[in-house]
């Protein structure tokens, strides 16, 4: 929804979208932006995102006790959030 956009369409666009990720995805576009202005000096009006994706994390295997002395497995999945953001030329 938001890869290509300017860094102000993407904030408004993540703030009205009713899906559940869009709120963590909001506060990492937000990082991002303070951290391109902190570090490398970037104004955020010339920002916007060029690349946005999610990789598989780390699965923390856990059980969970049934009946007969028996288990079952579950999985607990985390995932890792990638946002590049590059300047307008």
């Amino acid at each position: 929804m938001v890869k290509g956009k300017s860094v102000k369409q993407a904030e408004n666009i993540l703030r009205l979208a009713t899906k559940r990720a869009s709120l963590p995805i909001k506060k990492l576009l937000g990082s991002a932006v303070a951290n391109a202005d902190h570090n490398f000096q970037m104004q955020k009006e010339n920002l916007f995102v060029k690349t946005i994706y999610v990789n598989k994390g780390p699965t923390l295997k856990r059980s969970m006790p049934r009946s007969r002395g028996s288990a079952s497995k579950i999985n607990k999945r985390s995932s890792h959030i990638t946002i590049i953001l590059t300047t307008k030329k």
